[in-house]
């Protein structure tokens, strides 16, 4: 693996920041992973974003280690930037006097409190809305509010098991099995962000904010594609494949003489370009594999066929070969490789402000306001 890469951009200077979203004011009050996630999706565009934490901090900052010289968690420092932060306590009169006076200069709040909490405190939408008619209230929750389990809280591999995501990730035959990645949490946060952005355009029709929510639980369901499409059109209760596709083949990973690749064919096009390149024309001209619900049905005869045509190659030039003549395929790489890929420098995917914090850049990629990276997660 190539590591002589280019060093990670520079956070440019503030007084050159300006985002999609510069001029608009967010308190983000969330803590963990969706909210935040939310709120730094925003200040990555330009948003002023103030993170106000309870008195004690974001749970986040002692989620390690690993732990950077000041104490805090990795785990924070991966949500946090862009923001500038304070600490209140909302439990106590004078607290939430402050975070009213917050909000009079604010078009968006962001909160993932367990339902009921910001009304005890007299700080739920209706209350805030009179007050603040223009104000788009975000919340983040992990079931919504009402239903049959309405209010209760929601950490993200729970809901991962209990939407069905767990129940087809993993090998056949085995266990069911986390998603190896908080999915959920990051898909939520990206909704509520989404949901933001919706609520500022709508409001510059009629001038009102609104409420949104964005919950774990409806999020974890959206991410059953194509499992809940097949249930829905077969009834069929989807099982575990592994590393392959239900619907197409070969869409699988491969062991080869060296790393193991993974293949993506999506169509019988790509198929022949893949059989030209192994010089397989048995396989193309098999009549069981020319069209793609062929090679789904007899997948087992065919990934047999191309284990033997893949173990004597090197997997890192098979994936170039392959990808060089139309053919989606890649080398599986670590964390550690795919964050010093030369594509990922290209791409600016990996950014530093100052000496102290690195991280994965936005993926949002915006011609004439692009993201900026102006603050390091606060302190």
């Amino acid at each position: 693996m190539n590591t002589n890469t280019p060093s990670p951009p520079q956070a440019q200077p503030p007084e050159s920041a300006q985002g999609a979203l510069t001029g608009i004011r967010v308190i983000d009050l969330s803590r963990i992973l969706g909210g935040p996630y939310c709120g730094q999706i925003l200040g990555d565009h330009g948003a002023d974003v103030l993170k106000v934490e309870p008195p004690q901090g974001d749970d986040t900052r002692t989620w390690g280690p690993p732990f950077n010289k000041d104490g805090v968690a990795s785990y924070y420092h991966g949500l946090n930037r862009n923001k500038l932060g304070m600490r209140l306590d909302l439990a106590d009169t004078a607290g939430r006097e402050v975070l009213m006076g917050l909000l009079a200069g604010a078009d968006v709040l962001i909160e993932n409190f367990k339902t009921g909490t910001m009304e005890r405190w007299g700080l739920g939408y209706d209350t805030l809305a009179q007050r603040f008619p223009r104000l788009v209230h975000c919340r983040v929750s992990g079931f919504g509010a009402d239903g049959p389990l309405g209010g209760l809280a929601g950490y993200d591999a729970a809901v991962q098991a209990m939407t069905g995501l767990m129940s087809v990730n993993g090998e056949v035959g085995g266990d069911a099995l986390r998603v190896g990645l908080p999915i959920v949490d990051m898909v939520t946060g990206l909704n509520a962000a989404l949901g933001v952005l919706l609520a500022l355009q709508e409001r510059e029709r009629s001038g009102r904010g609104q409420f949104i929510e964005s919950s774990l639980y409806d999020n974890g369901l959206s991410l059953l594609h194509p499992h809940a499409a097949n249930w829905f059109m077969n009834g069929k209760t989807p099982g575990r494949t592994g590393n392959a596709h239900p619907n197409i083949y070969p869409y699988d990973a491969f062991n080869t003489r060296t790393v193991p690749v993974f293949l993506a064919v999506g169509n019988d096009r790509q198929f022949r370009l893949m059989c030209d390149l192994l010089k397989a024309d048995h396989l193309s001209n098999e009549a069981c594999y020319t069209t793609a619900g062929g090679r789904s049905l007899n997948r087992v005869e065919l990934r047999a066929q191309l284990e033997a045509l893949f173990s004597p190659l090197d997997g890192n030039t098979l994936a170039q070969d392959l990808m060089d003549v139309g053919v989606p395929c890649a080398p599986v790489l670590s964390v550690a490789d795919a964050l010093q890929h030369p594509h990922t420098a290209h791409r600016e995917m990996v950014v530093k402000i100052g000496d102290g914090y690195t991280g994965v850049g936005s993926p949002i990629k915006l011609s004439r306001t692009p993201a900026s990276y102006r603050h390091a997660p606060p302190a």
